[in-house]
């Protein structure tokens, strides 16, 4: 049951570790219906600050209010599940106290049956007590409870025919779903989710936007997913250098209004202090004139009433990297005939035929365990298979897998990870690449088992600048990144000039890097051309198609009432602004990206134009003109089939 009144206050919160402050009194107020995007660099607290609402962790100052009847669900990052049922029973624990109004209604009725003194104290009292239990159990919706269940557990992914198998049969991020459906199915009055799409698929993840969009308690969340953060938060909260800041707006809208207000008081801090130079100036000028004593003791006293004015120091520490040059290679990078797989009576790919050109961007999508890492491996030569690929011409292939930084050899140090496998003219180059990736100083030094997550995907990453390659496939390389590492990452990968085959559930990062798509589904791939919002435009558009089909059917079946023309507008027309507003956020990328290509390619032809430059002009000043008007062109293709795209999008409306 939802408490519209509930309202967790905290209340100047303060935590440290081995010293240094994660808190320093913090306090804000989440309200009802409010939908927090917690966001933040990697340590910065986020899983901490769930913890403590989440009473599992205490703060060392500061207290956290709440309304004694309320309900809380808390989804952690990671966790060991250890259900031993199948994942219907399993799911159904969220109802546990319903059931057992259910079991005891049962277990009267039982015991009534064989009863036969139907005028005794005791069977009367046995039939108020059945009569208590049923009422109970159809109060609480007893009745619906499975049919709920599996309508949760076919959004996050699952099968019909999943239901009855147990627990142990399947992964941990499989298991990570029950859990999930069984705290979305308790329906309590404060959501807790701490990056909940890292165990789930595109399609999951765009159901479970929709279930929250509907959900009419409170959610606190922490992601490093922007799309996602976009799709359901209403207010961002920041957790930097000890402090929070709290914008009443998603994260995309928040950044623009963070930048704004840095640049309100960077004003306010120059203006204040040239009134300072100002006042200091008649200080020291009339400080020994017994004429002016009163006025420079006024304005002593008012500089020592002014409050100083300070700047939010925005940590923009981040990775910075290109990709290599790709090597030349042949037209065709793979051509794959028949290509089949199976894990012993488990079949996950079937007779699968494709072409991989060069120079294409592909995206893997589809839900966990239908093949992506699968074909992934296949195409790295890491697993055997039945069928055939022909490789093309000069084929030189770096592989980003999925648990890449697991396999890290923990005993040696960051710079030795690099250094035992560098050759040639990169050599004297490891520490720079180090340091783009955020490993400076004595951190080169620092074991890989001391690492955390998110650094040991970035030196995972780092690995692949030591060799160019002209193909790239990279499984899910943006666990652990936060937002600001994952824009490098992707800013790399739209400059990489070969062939990338990337498998990822995030759409904000897929967005206009791939130009085409491949759903793995049922055994089997579909190829939809364009990036991932291409994709899920055309499977709305089919999921809406069999939706009307289904009502259909039902409506013959039951003699109910079809959706209406107005309810599939509203519905089609919802879908396509939410990818007007991606599609143009975008452009605005795209323009600044022109500008910039504009502004450098201006310079070097006014430093071509002046003769007294001559000398500059060598070769690689020429090669750099060369790739820069190339990535204008670029440029400016991509901006013309956006602004096709948007007309495409107005045009479809109508």
């Amino acid at each position: 049951m939802y408490l519209c009144r509930i309202m967790v206050s905290v209340n100047h919160l303060s935590i440290h570790f081995t010293g240094v402050d994660l808190f320093s009194d913090v306090s804000f107020i989440v309200n009802p219906r409010d939908r927090v995007g917690l966001v933040g660099k990697n340590g910065a607290g986020k899983s901490t600050l769930l913890k403590i609402l989440a009473n599992q962790l205490a703060p060392e100052t500061g207290q956290i209010s709440w309304p004694g009847d309320y309900t809380l669900g808390y989804l952690p990052q990671e966790m060991v599940p250890n259900g031993d049922k199948n994942i219907i029973d399993e799911a159904m624990i969220a109802f546990e106290e319903t059931l057992k109004w259910g079991r005891k209604a049962e277990e009267i009725g039982l015991e009534l049956a064989h009863r036969e003194d139907f005028n005794s104290d005791s069977y009367l009292r046995l039939i108020e007590d059945l009569h208590e239990a049923q009422e109970r159990f159809d109060m609480t919706g007893g009745s619906t409870l499975r049919a709920e269940t599996e309508k949760v557990l076919l959004g996050l992914g699952f099968e019909h025919s999943d239901f009855n198998r147990a627990m142990t049969e399947f992964s941990s991020g499989w298991q990570m779903r029950v859990e999930l459906a069984k705290i979305l199915l308790k329906r309590p009055d404060l959501l807790l989710l701490d990056e909940p799409t890292n165990h789930l698929d595109i399609v999951s993840i765009t159901w479970l936007e929709e279930w929250i969009e509907s959900y009419p308690g409170a959610l606190v969340l922490v992601s490093h997913d922007r799309a996602f953060l976009d799709n359901v938060t209403n207010r961002t909260i920041e957790i930097m250098n000890a402090r929070i800041y709290d914008y009443k707006a998603g994260y995309s809208d928040y950044v623009l209004l963070r930048e704004e207000q840095i640049s309100v008081q960077m004003a306010a801090m120059e203006n204040q202090q040239r009134q300072i130079a100002q006042i200091e100036r008649f200080v020291e000028r009339f400080r020994y004139k017994s004429t002016k004593s009163r006025q420079v003791q006024s304005r002593i006293k008012m500089l020592e009433k002014m409050d100083t004015i300070d700047v939010d120091v925005i940590d923009q520490s981040s990775i910075y990297f290109k990709f290599p040059q790709a090597p030349h290679a042949g037209k065709v990078i793979f051509d794959a005939e028949k290509i089949s797989k199976s894990y012993g009576k488990l079949q996950v790919l079937k007779n699968l035929n494709f072409k991989i050109i060069n120079s294409d961007k592909i995206a893997f999508v589809g839900r966990n365990g239908e093949g992506k890492t699968t074909l992934s491996r296949i195409l790295t030569g890491e697993l055997d298979f039945i069928g055939k690929i022909t490789p093309g011409h000069k084929i030189q292939m770096g592989y980003f897998a999925q648990n890449q930084a697991a396999m890290l050899n923990g005993e040696i140090t960051v710079f030795q990870t690099l250094d035992e496998i560098a050759v040639g003219e990169v050599r004297p180059k490891i520490r720079a690449i180090l340091g783009s990736f955020l490993f400076g100083g004595d951190a080169i030094d620092k074991k890989v088992k001391v690492l955390s997550g998110g650094e040991k995907t970035r030196l995972a990453l780092a690995k692949l600048l030591l060799t160019p390659y002209n193909v790239l496939v990279l499984d899910e390389p943006t666990n652990h990144l936060d937002m600001l590492s994952k824009d490098i990452l992707k800013s790399a990968l739209l400059e990489f000039n070969g062939t990338l085959i990337i498998v990822s559930h995030d759409r904000d990062f897929l967005q206009g890097l791939t130009n085409r798509v491949f759903e793995f589904r049922n055994q089997q791939i579909y190829e939809h051309i364009g990036d991932v919002y291409d994709f899920l435009e055309s499977r709305k558009l089919s999921s809406l198609k069999d939706l009307e089909t289904a009502a259909l059917n039902t409506a013959q079946a039951k003699n109910e009432a079809l959706p209406t023309d107005n309810q599939l507008y509203r519905e089609k027309k919802k879908g396509i602004d939410r990818d007007r507003r991606k599609i143009s956020q975008q452009i605005e990328e795209i323009e600044n990206r022109i500008a910039s290509a504009e502004s450098s390619l201006e310079q070097m032809d006014n430093s071509i134009a002046n003769p007294d430059n001559a000398v500059l002009h060598t070769a690689q000043f020429y090669k750099k003109y060369d790739e820069d008007r190339k990535t204008l062109d670029r440029y400016l293709h991509e901006w013309e089939e956006l602004h096709s795209r948007l007309d495409a999008l107005d045009n479809s409306i109508l």
